[in-house]
């Protein structure tokens, strides 16, 4: 039997261009790719081509980047190119029924989580900011809810204690397309395994406001926060009128740190600032000075030490939720 498949790919970013770029190289047919239109990015606002897309337009492959796919002639352009089945990767657009029974084999997804946990739209950073040991990727056959599909496959890796949500979203970019080669090679054999909705969680979208540090907060879930929205949003604080991002950090469990308040400033050395949070402290190691360049606090602290006085107390602006 002839493995070959005629595939449509759907995605947008960097994590589904990697996945792309596996199709690429497989013994499969790419006859189109789907992804979201071209937006305005960098100085001057220029319309600039996801990355998927430019991968598409680097191997001469059809690229269609309708604002939805509920419309009718979006439908038939689609059924009309006769794909075996469609690979979505990180699209970001919702794909109606119609669209989900045009394939003959119909439609799967790649998702950065082992499903049911972590439905939705930050899989990989909300990993980090729980707290979870493990993560990976899972195919699903694709439904209409909110990957809430029956689990094809799925594979995972430990989280180690210093990922970041860069350093995971690199790890599964590079396990995901073997994962999605594997599925494709077993389609038609794969037994779909239902998934226990009661078992769910759902990772929302990031906000700049979530990432604001609250030094009421406990000093284990800043860091993950740290780790989890590194490289975005970037974990922030206000100290005076200036906003500091947190790039790096270490927690400090010390008990004669209790005599302090949260949010103050115990000492600042080469080592670090280290600052009082609700439970134990946290060691600031890499921060960033508005108009700077992300540094080791020892740097900073060179020609900036005023800022760090110890004994000085960081308010919080608001209370993360």
């Amino acid at each position: 039997m002839n493995s070959k498949l005629k595939i449509i790919f759907a995605g947008t970013p960097e994590f589904a261009a990697t996945h792309l770029q596996a199709l690429i190289d497989s013994e499969h047919e790419i006859v189109a790719v789907y992804s979201q239109p071209d937006r305005p990015a960098g100085r001057g606002n220029k319309l600039h081509a996801s990355a998927v897309k430019q991968v598409a337009l680097a191997h001469d492959i059809p690229v269609f980047q309708p604002v939805s796919l509920k419309n009718t002639q979006a439908q038939e352009e689609l059924a009309g190119l006769g794909a075996d089945i469609m690979v979505v990767v990180a699209y970001g657009l919702l794909l109606p029924l119609t669209v989900l029974d045009t394939p003959r084999l119909g439609c799967i997804n790649v998702h950065g989580s082992l499903l049911p946990k972590w439905r939705g739209a930050a899989p990989i950073q909300r990993s980090l900011w729980a707290g979870d040991a493990v993560t990976g990727v899972t195919i699903m056959q694709m439904d209409v809810g909110l990957d809430t599909g029956p689990i094809l496959l799925d594979r995972s890796i430990p989280i180690e204690a210093q990922d970041t949500s860069a350093t995971l979203y690199t790890k599964l970019a590079d396990i995901g397309p073997l994962a999605l080669l594997e599925t494709l090679k077993n389609i038609q054999t794969l037994k779909p395994i239902k998934q226990d909705d009661e078992l769910a969680t759902y990772a929302k979208k990031l906000s700049k406001d979530e990432a604001e540090i609250n030094w009421q907060d406990d000093a284990v879930q800043i860091e993950r926060n740290v780790r989890a929205f590194n490289p975005w949003p970037v974990c922030y604080f206000q100290h005076g009128n200036l906003t500091i991002k947190v790039w790096r950090c270490a927690v400090v469990a010390d008990a004669k740190n209790n005599q302090y308040q949260p949010g103050e400033i115990i000492w600042a050395e080469k080592n670090g600032i280290l600052i009082k949070t609700a439970n134990q402290s946290l060691l600031l190691q890499n921060i960033q000075l508005p108009g700077k360049k992300p540094m080791n606090c020892a740097d900073i602290l060179n020609g900036r030490s005023d800022l760090f006085a110890a004994g000085s107390i960081i308010s919080s602006s608001s209370s993360n939720e």
